[in-house]
């Protein structure tokens, strides 16, 4: 995995992960075509070192653990961009 510009590249498959948004130390990535590993539209967030995977529409973690503290934070955010989101 490499970061270069707020982009993450994961080196065996090639895609890139830009950072949609930062909030609170959160960082939140998203890449549109990123649906061979979990099937549902997402989100991949940070914190502290920590990741996750969030289902946009199904509100659950598909992979990781995150802080509950934080974690409230994100769904506020996605129920705010939920539209633009599932749009992209």
């Amino acid at each position: 995995m490499q970061e270069t510009n707020g982009i993450i590249r994961f080196a065996e498959s090639g895609f890139f992960k830009p950072v949609i948004s930062m909030f609170y130390g959160i960082i939140i990535r998203m890449f549109y075509f990123d649906n061979k590993e979990h099937h549902l539209p997402h989100i991949h967030i940070e914190y502290g070192g920590q990741q996750a995977v969030r289902a946009i529409s199904e509100g659950v973690l598909l992979t990781g653990e995150f802080p509950l503290n934080k974690l409230k934070l994100v769904r506020a955010w996605i129920e705010i961009h939920q539209e633009e989101l599932m749009a992209d």
